[in-house]
């Protein structure tokens, strides 16, 4: 009889577990729902709006089910802004920023993880305190450099001066120090040299953190306004950004034009939206790694 009143005892403890395991799971995923939908809701509100008519987002702004659906927003976009001229102009920007950052971060990044020279803690010392430097504070010298260099409103000024980043070289190097030095060793037992051991042995090992340094550079420049506002003038060198900027300033007359705009601010989002879906795999991962120093 204590025997089963035992068991009975144990399998009315394993119940109540189970259900208030059951119960806080719930609550859980309640609790991650409800704040997914609150984030996800602007986003829902701003494609929306971008199929609305003009009174009815002014009248009905928060309401997700355009009503008439029209598509005059976007026809407008492409028709009455220059629109694909910004879109062409970010492109070349994004990917030569994108690339050279690749590049360039990579190498830094090795360099200050596995190469011996002098200065080597002060250079990474320098890169952190990089890092903690506002970037507004640099908006004037670096109009004043790009003046004095006579690169001012050209490509080369969009580009340049922003082809290579503290943050990815800190990716980078802290990836690399994770890599088991004794893959280097074997790679010099065969003959091959820092840049050989570097370029086809380290760097095809880091392709997680690649990726990742890829999605963050190619989002930060394809997003990036303020540098635009210091290195070019001229029109026919605006990005996306300084042109939505342009745009929701008013610039094709009265009216508060929401569908237009926020038309405009969707056509934005989605590159960037479809390389972190497409890799969102390996960006995690290779911060996860890039972070575990």
């Amino acid at each position: 009889m204590a025997a089963e009143g035992e068991e009975r005892l144990m399998a009315a403890v394993r119940a109540d577990h189970g259900a208030r395991t059951v119960a806080s799971t719930f609550v859980g995923y309640f609790i991650l729902v409800f704040f997914a939908l609150v984030f996800i809701y602007p986003f829902v509100i701003q494609l929306s709006a971008s199929f609305k008519t003009e009174s009815n987002a002014a009248l009905n702004p928060l309401n997700p089910v355009p009503d008439p659906f029209v598509t005059d927003a976007y026809h407008k976009v492409f028709l009455s802004t220059d629109m694909p001229l910004w879109l062409g102009n970010s492109l070349i920007v994004t990917i030569a920023i994108t690339l050279g950052r690749v590049l360039l971060d990579s190498m830094a990044g090795y360099a200050l993880a596995r190469l011996r020279f002098k200065g080597r803690k002060a250079l990474f010392g320098a890169v952190i305190a990089i890092l903690a430097v506002p970037g507004v504070v640099l908006f004037i010298p670096k109009f004043l450099v790009l003046k004095q260099f006579g690169m001012y409103d050209t490509y080369t000024a969009l580009i340049l001066p922003i082809i290579a980043d503290a943050g990815g070289v800190f990716i980078m190097k802290q990836f690399f120090e994770s890599i088991p030095r004794s893959v280097e060793e074997a790679a010099r037992i065969d003959g091959a040299g820092p840049w050989r051991t570097f370029w086809s042995v380290v760097l095809p090992m880091g392709r997680p953190a690649l990726i990742t340094l890829t999605i963050i550079s190619f989002q930060s420049s394809w997003n990036e306004l303020p540098h635009s506002l210091v290195s070019v003038q001229s029109p026919d060198l605006y990005t996306l950004p300084r042109g939505l900027a342009v745009l929701v300033s008013g610039s094709l007359g009265s009216g508060n034009q929401y569908p237009l705009k926020l038309g405009a601010a969707v056509l934005a989002t989605i590159p960037v939206a479809v390389l972190f879906v497409v890799f969102q795999r390996y960006f995690v991962r290779g911060a996860n790694e890039g972070a575990d120093k």
